[in-house]
């Protein structure tokens, strides 16, 4: 696998776009994976938000399993989801992460937002996978 990744200086919505383009097996990246990287990061405060949007939405779901006070923290001006990062995989699928965030759906790696081109069509958290069911 390879990966690059790049961090743009803060755009007007005041995050600092950070993109990381993911390639496996191994090779150079191709001209439409290049493209969307770069689509992604001139729009980044514009999905950014959609992503957030999305979430205060889909978090309300059952399975989700939030607690009475995350379930909350969704009707709250800004939700708690910060450190946003993109990342677009060779085959043109593309996400965003928050890596911070006070969700126990986020611990320990964040909450994951995918796109099918603009617009979110799924969210989740992101567990450690190599934990097993008592956390050890």
């Amino acid at each position: 696998m390879a990966c690059w990744t790049g961090c743009f200086p803060e755009s007007a919505g005041g995050n600092a776009a950070v993109v990381s383009l993911v390639v496996e097996p191994v090779a150079p990246p191709e001209e439409v994976a290049l493209q969307l990287a770069l689509d992604v990061v001139s729009s980044f405060d514009v999905f950014v938000d959609r992503a957030v949007r999305y979430c205060r939405t889909r978090l309300r779901e059952r399975h989700f399993e939030l607690t009475a006070e995350e379930l909350s923290w969704l009707d709250l001006p800004e939700l708690p989801l910060a450190g946003p990062e993109a990342v677009v995989w060779a085959d043109r699928t593309w996400a965003i992460r928050f890596t911070e965030s006070r969700f126990r759906l986020a611990d320990p790696f964040g909450i994951l937002v995918t796109f099918n081109g603009t617009q979110p069509v799924d969210v989740q958290g992101l567990e450690d996978e190599d934990e097993d069911e008592d956390g050890q």
